[in-house]
């Protein structure tokens, strides 16, 4: 009997999971009409992955190759449109993911000063100028109690800090990706992150937006990211996997760095268990080193900031990212030695990194987000089931329907 109902349960898992699978009907495609490439990469992907040429959205955003789009440009030429468009009876309730492309900004500004509370800045700011006067008195007093009294007034000031960003636009910036997983929720506080409503769930929040992006150094670069997803799915994804820790000791703290070191060594244990691609580990605070990764399926790890290591040799179909701040902030340039394009120029075929400080929290859990791949999901499921944030510095490049690990 108990065998019986794991079998029964098996299968209704497999059957939910195939009708919650993203699917080629549900995907927009973002091109940038002022720009060739753009538009001949959406096309591409459209007949590659059997999207409607219909789900194509063409914007006149740039006739260059602009990495980013100001705020007011970004609302008026991109979120407008497609809020629009899926508004529209044709796409009403159905799209689950956009798709931009090469040609498309990477990263969104602030909005700036919020004029209508200039009054309340001056109030604000005029409280942290008494505090940090009163820090002052304290230290050149020297008195016994020096530290309880700096610490309550350093409390003080961060708070009112807290209070004063908001005002003024400051960690209002985001990537372009990442804010239009929020275009569909109407306002917003536009002040560092928003919580990713798809985050550790099955089922789909009809507001939130998975967004995936064709990109990186180079048209041709972008353009192969389909061709050696599809290739992998045929072939199926083979080589090995490498996994770099630190051998820093287990840590509970979620935002510890002790905490993502213990992710990447129960990764290696759970990809041992859950796939037949054999996995190498570098448990020290050394890096593999050059040419030392050959046929690499997939890779994750840390810390090397903005400085690639050419360890590896990436297979069609590889998956990976660096856990690292900054590693996409020049994702176009072949010459950057962040990790984001210098993986995409060395051959990989998705990965993810951050256009800004992103705070080691808004990463995705390397044991989670794999896991999520092992277990069939396509890319950018994956990466929505697991990434923390939306309307933040996050970007993610693959082609969104990859499944490199189909179980159905």
């Amino acid at each position: 009997m108990k065998i019986r109902i794991t079998i029964i349960t098996c299968l209704l898992f497999l059957t939910a999971a195939r009708a919650c699978a993203l699917e080629p009907d549900q995907i927009l495609v973002i091109a940038n009409s002022n720009l060739e490439e753009s538009v001949r990469l959406a096309r591409y992907y459209c007949k590659m992955r059997q999207v409607p040429l219909g789900n194509i959205l063409y914007l006149p955003l740039s006739a260059s190759l602009a990495d980013t789009i100001t705020r007011t440009d970004y609302e008026k030429k991109l979120a407008e449109p497609i809020r629009q468009k899926l508004s529209s009876p044709e796409f009403a309730g159905k799209i689950r993911c956009l798709l931009t492309t090469y040609g498309v900004p990477i990263k969104v500004g602030g909005r700036g000063l919020l004029k209508a509370r200039e009054e309340q800045l001056k109030q604000l700011q005029e409280l942290i100028k008494q505090e940090k006067n009163k820090l002052t008195q304290i230290e050149q007093n020297s008195p016994a109690d020096l530290v309880i009294q700096k610490k309550k007034i350093n409390r003080n000031l961060a708070k009112l800090k807290s209070l004063v960003d908001p005002i003024m636009g400051k960690q209002t910036g985001a990537s372009v990706d990442s804010e239009l997983s929020m275009a569909m929720f109407g306002d917003y506080e536009l002040y560092r992150w928003q919580p990713n409503l798809l985050r550790a769930r099955r089922f789909w929040d009809s507001r939130t937006l998975m967004v995936s992006r064709l990109d990186g150094p180079g048209f041709k670069i972008a353009q192969r990211l389909i061709d050696k997803a599809i290739k992998a799915e045929k072939t199926k994804l083979t080589g090995s996997v490498y996994i770099d820790s630190r051998g820093i000791p287990k840590d509970e703290n979620p935002y510890s760095f002790g905490y993502f070191d213990q992710s990447l060594r129960d990764l290696a244990v759970i990809t041992k268990f859950q796939t037949k691609i054999p996995v190498q580990q570098e448990r020290t605070q050394k890096l593999f080193q050059p040419g030392s990764c050959p046929q690499t399926a997939l890779y994750c790890g840390w810390y090397s900031l903005k400085k690639y290591i050419d360890a590896f040799d990436f297979v069609d179909g590889a998956i990976g990212y660096h856990i690292s701040s900054w590693e996409a902030i020049d994702l176009r340039d072949p010459n950057s030695t962040q990790w984001c394009p210098a993986m995409l120029k060395d051959g990989i075929t998705a990965t993810l990194g951050a256009i800004a400080e992103p705070y080691l929290h808004s990463f995705p859990l390397p044991k989670v987000f794999f896991t999520e791949l092992f277990t069939g999901h396509c890319l950018v499921e994956a990466y929505y089931y697991t990434k923390p944030f939306n309307s933040w510095q996050m970007v993610f490049i693959g082609d969104p329907l990859y499944r490199p690990f189909r179980r159905f």
